[in-house]
């Protein structure tokens, strides 16, 4: 049995459900998004642990004798170290797992800026072949009102350095962070991102305030209405019925969304944008979740 000792709470993406979590930073060094909570308790204080305490936990999982096909890189953050040190990190991880496939990592668009696409490249060499990129939008308003510190700028440049480097990229964007209005121009802006970057893997989650919305509303100046159901639905089709994607694997699939949508775009565009259509106009013959089905 696996045990690593972890800062909780730790957080990783669904489609890493049966991956090593190896935790090589704690925290967020940004954490200054008004929806995100991840990172605010006290022990979460952005900090990165040591190479020697990374080599050790490699060293005990080996010990264990299981055999790990894939590591996620934790927490939130983890590329904000310098290149250096993510590639003794990879080279630790072959060491000790020689049989890891796929490492892969959160990374915040500005992480980039200090890594060359060649620096990248040898990273990928390395396994780390997958970034999850939480652009969240493609609207720079939005952008702004929710205190990101990117703009579409900064994420498509990360994005098409990633791919530059031979990696891949999995694109999040949060659906109703707009709110009722600048829900249209949230959602065709991100598009337009999404068009221009051609990431791999997309998906969406639905914005949510488990703790209240009292800081999103400050970004907001108190204008900000959260999307009911038809609303989200209605952004959704705006975001589908302009999207230009060659072949992007697409789930909005996380417990947070009413509607499930699985697919690749643009083949699936019109079954996709069929079905949306359907939630709006005809709800009782799409399978929809109920609301105590969406606990996060």
């Amino acid at each position: 049995m696996i045990q690593l000792p972890y800062v909780e709470p730790v957080f990783r993406p669904p489609s890493e459900a049966r991956s090593l979590i190896l935790q090589i930073t704690i925290g967020c060094s940004w954490n200054n998004c008004t929806f995100c909570d991840m990172y605010t308790q006290p022990q979460k204080l952005f900090r990165f642990k040591s190479l020697e305490e990374i080599q050790r936990e490699l060293a005990s999982v080996a010990k264990t004798g299981v055999h790990i096909r894939r590591i996620f890189l934790a927490d939130g953050d983890a590329m904000t170290l310098s290149f250096r040190r993510l590639r003794l990190i990879m080279e630790a991880i072959n060491r000790y797992l020689p049989g890891v496939q796929r490492v892969s990592s959160y990374c915040l668009p500005r992480n980039l800026k200090n890594i060359t696409t060649a620096e990248l490249a040898k990273l990928n060499e390395l396994g780390l072949t997958l970034f999850y990129v939480g652009c969240e939008s493609g609207d720079n308003l939005v952008l702004k009102r929710v205190n990101k510190g990117e703009n579409f700028d900064s994420s498509l440049a990360a994005l098409e350095k990633i791919k530059a480097a031979g990696a891949k990229s999995s694109v999040m964007i949060l659906n109703g962070m707009g709110g009722k209005r600048y829900s249209k121009q949230h959602a065709v802006n991100s598009a337009r991102l999404m068009n221009q970057a051609q990431p791999e893997y997309l998906s969406t989650l639905v914005v949510s305030f488990p703790g209240g919305m009292e800081r999103y509303q400050q970004g907001f100046r108190g204008e900000f209405e959260p999307l009911d159901k038809n609303g989200l639905f209605q952004e959704m089709y705006w975001l589908l019925d302009t999207l230009e994607l060659e072949n992007t694997i697409f789930r909005s699939d996380h417990a947070s969304n009413y509607l499930i949508l699985k697919g690749t775009l643009n083949k699936d565009k019109p079954r996709l944008l069929e079905t949306v259509r359907a939630a709006l106009n005809r709800p009782d013959t799409v399978p929809l979740r109920q609301e105590w089905m969406r606990g996060l």
